[in-house]
């Protein structure tokens, strides 16, 4: 059975992000160049492009966490989600993250942060009253590797150069549209520029879907390494599911909550996408279905190493 500390090592996820990341700068290197072709001096590059990457690197997310309402809590405040995160970091061997509960009846738990010294876990309510200690602990260990693989600080970035990328498009439309008579190669220059981005945009877009879908399934098979129990982390995916989606539409999360966190539906375990949104045609998650599979076979797994010791 490997070893809690060797569960973060995969090497398709960081594959992945090396390329998602390799792909994505070249987003903000045309960001730089629509700044050019709009005459802007060097010093003023320099200050929008560091601004905006620093800005998205360091505040973002604190901002969505209070954007989601999502507050920190001490141990004497939530005694037992502390200390099902003390155990996990020490499993782990990371430093322990910051500890935050959204006050929503949606179940759900997301990671966030730069860094693993820089992270937050959180929890929601509806997450806490839902499932038993040991599924608790299992979507825990879930989120506890994403921080393990660094693949939250890579989302962050991703996710800024995406914007970056939708920003130019739009930029350019405005500033394109004020090229005219003579100057219809500068124009020309502009509107290149304005498809290239979007392009970048689209492929950048579905990059980030398909590194965002995998770094799942890793976050799977690490809690199922951290705790032993890929069947806990299998039984809570269900039951969060089956919240979020019901047969019954009366039993149904408010629209209203949902919609305040479908916004960063890929930093949650199971996505909180409204029905009939956009966002439910580009999925950031695998199938349920997909995900219970792998859990299978790594509790067969599991098992079988377990009888030959």
């Amino acid at each position: 059975m490997p070893s809690p500390k060797s569960f973060g090592r995969d090497t398709g996820l960081q594959t992945r992000m090396v390329l998602t990341l390799g792909l994505l700068t070249l987003v903000y290197l045309v960001f730089i160049g629509v700044l050019f072709a709009a005459g802007a001096s060097g010093i003023t590059i320099f200050i929008v492009a560091a601004g905006l990457l620093v800005f998205q690197f360091f505040a973002s997310d604190g901002i969505a966490l209070r954007a989601m309402g999502a507050h920190e809590v001490t141990p004497q405040q939530a005694p037992q989600l502390h200390g099902i995160i003390d155990r996990l970091c020490v499993q782990a061997d990371i430093p322990k993250p910051k500890v935050a509960v959204m006050d929503t009846p949606m179940p759900n738990a997301f990671a966030m942060g730069r860094t693993p010294k820089a992270a937050t876990v959180c929890a929601t309510t509806g997450i806490m009253e839902m499932l038993e200690p040991s599924e608790l602990e299992a979507v825990l260990a879930h989120e506890v590797t994403h921080i393990v693989n660094r693949d939250v600080a890579i989302m962050t970035l991703a996710s800024f150069f995406a914007s970056v990328a939708s920003m130019i498009v739009q930029f350019g439309l405005l500033f394109g549209g004020g090229y005219g008579g003579g100057r219809d190669d500068e124009g020309n220059d502009i509107m290149l520029v304005i498809l290239i981005s979007a392009l970048v945009w689209v492929v950048s877009f579905f990059l980030m879907r398909m590194l965002s879908r995998y770094r799942e399934f890793a976050a799977d098979r690490g809690s199922a390494i951290i705790t032993g129990r890929p069947s806990a982390l299998a039984a809570a995916l269900v039951k969060i599911d089956g919240a979020l989606n019901p047969d019954n539409p009366r039993d149904r999360i408010p629209s209203q909550d949902l919609r305040t966190a479908e916004g960063l539906a890929a930093f949650f375990i199971i996505p909180p996408v409204v029905k009939g949104s956009v966002l439910a045609a580009f999925a950031t998650h695998p199938p349920l279905e997909k995900r219970l599979e792998a859990l299978a076979r790594f509790e067969t797994q599991l098992q079988g190493a377990r009888v030959a010791a």
